[in-house]
């Protein structure tokens, strides 16, 4: 078995994928459930998965993805989305649910809550947005280090027109705005990036210790 180095040295980000081969729904349940047991801040989870599995659909958001053609080539493409306004409804729901899961009683989770409700009303909805978004990349991490353990391919990618995508994937009425887009599947066997060498710093150059 690898290990989880093994695997990080394995992982490149794909430029051409293998179009005939496709994910089975086991590792795309497996990378659903990956998404949703990431961490993020507060565990507000900010965060929508939009997996698509659409040729048609594919093949249209290439040319919103500044024509890379591995958003068509792939299995699936996942596309991370976030919410647009984290609202006082939101983290009270939120709230509801930590009760629920785990029957803790108001006098311990309501100072909590009422210290997010008046942190969240105090910033703009731009900020929101910066505050969701990385909550997005931390999912992404995830979803790469869990690629990589189960030999699942994917390119990470910010270059696409996310107002088009919003568009063509149903967001635009809703309270969601896509930010980060992971084509995944397996490499084309004639994808030379494969097997080249790693670039990466020397680790003397990127570890600081006291």
């Amino acid at each position: 078995m690898n290990s989880s180095i093994d695997s990080l040295h394995w992982r490149y980000a794909v430029k051409k994928f293998d179009s005939t081969k496709v994910l089975s729904e086991t590792k795309i349940d497996l990378l659903k459930e990956a998404f949703n047991l990431t961490a993020t801040s507060y565990g507000l989870q900010p965060l929508k998965l939009m997996v698509v599995h659409n040729k048609e659909l594919q093949e249209n958001l290439v040319a919103h993805s500044y024509y890379q053609q591995q958003v068509a080539q792939a299995s699936h493409v996942l596309i991370l989305c976030i919410e647009t306004d984290i609202s006082e409804a939101y983290i009270r729901n939120y709230f509801n649910l930590i009760k629920d899961i785990r029957n803790t009683s108001d006098e311990i989770l309501n100072p909590f809550r009422d210290t997010l409700i008046t942190t969240f009303s105090k910033m703009t909805t731009e900020e929101k947005k910066a505050w969701a978004t990385k909550q997005a990349y931390l999912a992404l991490g995830n979803l790469l280090t869990v690629c990589a353990f189960e030999n699942i391919d994917s390119c990470p990618m910010e270059g696409f027109v996310p107002s088009t995508y919003d568009e063509l994937l149903g967001l635009k009425d809703t309270n969601l705005t896509s930010v980060l887009v992971l084509p995944v599947g397996y490499r084309a066997a004639d994808d030379l990036f494969a097997t080249l060498p790693k670039v990466r710093k020397p680790l003397k150059d990127m570890i600081l210790e006291r």
